[in-house]
């Protein structure tokens, strides 16, 4: 059934509206600092399906859970002197901590995709904030795009991909990151199971330890891991130096392109412009996207790794 997806204004009505949308079971993608996410009720099986459904995501891969408080997160996981110290330097922010579920969180066992984990954190960006403290729960929200496709970054970028399939977005204007959360697992001893918005080193600092670094092609244990995701219709060439024929080009640096993630060679820029400028050049109908080489320190490490999922061979 094709919905009439509303367009919420970030005030007193659009708050309210999201609010009754969510209580019902219905689904709002809502801003973030990082990306936009498609949010329903965490503890509504009938609205975490529905999450899958409208991005067309396979029920193995589980959903990070947004709540608006380390207060409120350790209602729903169980604590450690480890998330204790990466939630009091990185809450709110773009960080998510996986780790063990508490027997009676009460959220729907898809969000977590059958796993004893749950993936949890606290957003930093002032709408989604109010959004979950006048709707008092906790909210399952991916990012809004269809599976495997670009993130997106602004209302628009929203209802290009699920328009029709969801009820309402509540415009927050443009994410400020653009690159979705770091997710540390905290099961066990602590690893990188996704790089993001928070550079590993800047972690392992706050921890005084290495981080381990999940394997490529291991069990999937957190959102983000599919081999291929973030991608454009087109084909991506990484590492590239110059375009070759057809091919439209996104840059890094002083180089010539179509579309520069940062002429001064900047990787938080890098990072705020990555999907952006994915999107812009897909909409123009581009058949293949090359992209400069980024350095692999601090955020590049995160670009690197949307970049090399946007590049690999599709199903």
């Amino acid at each position: 059934m094709k919905l009439e997806t509303e367009i919420l204004q970030a005030d007193h009505g659009g708050y309210g509206r999201a609010c009754a949308i969510l209580v019902s079971g219905g689904l709002v993608s809502l801003p973030t600092e990082t990306v936009y996410g498609l949010g329903g009720d965490a503890r509504n099986d009938r609205a975490v399906a529905r999450i899958f459904e409208a991005k067309g995501r396979p029920q193995f891969n589980p959903l990070i859970v947004h709540v608006p408080s380390a207060e409120v997160a350790k209602t729903y996981v169980e604590w450690s002197h480890e998330a204790e110290v990466l939630a009091s330097a990185f809450w709110p922010g773009a960080m998510t901590l996986v780790l063990p579920i508490r027997s009676d969180a009460g959220i729907s066992p898809l969000v977590s995709a059958g796993l004893s984990t749950l993936a949890i954190r606290v957003p930093a960006h002032p709408v989604a904030q109010e959004l979950l403290e006048q709707f008092g729960g906790p909210v399952a929200a991916p990012s809004a795009n269809p599976s495997g496709r670009i993130s997106p970054t602004t209302a628009a970028h929203v209802l290009a991909g699920l328009n029709g399939r969801i009820e309402a977005v509540l415009d927050g204007g443009a994410c400020d990151v653009g690159l979705e959360s770091t997710i540390i697992g905290l099961a066990d001893d602590a690893i990188l199971l996704r790089p993001g918005g928070v550079p590993a080193e800047v972690i392992e600092a706050a921890l005084q330890m290495k981080l381990r670094h999940h394997a490529e092609g291991a069990q999937l244990s957190a959102p983000g891991q599919m081999t291929s995701h973030y991608a454009p219709g087109a084909a991506v060439r990484l590492n590239a130096e110059v375009r070759m024929t057809g091919e439209l080009m996104i840059g890094f640096g002083d180089v010539d392109c179509d579309l520069n993630l940062s002429a001064a060679s900047d990787l938080t820029e890098a990072a705020a412009n990555l999907f952006h400028h994915l999107h812009a050049l897909d909409a123009k109908g581009a058949t293949g996207i090359a992209v400069s080489p980024i350095p692999e320190v601090g955020l590049g490490l995160a670009i690197n790794d949307r970049l090399r999922r946007a590049a690999a061979p599709r199903d």
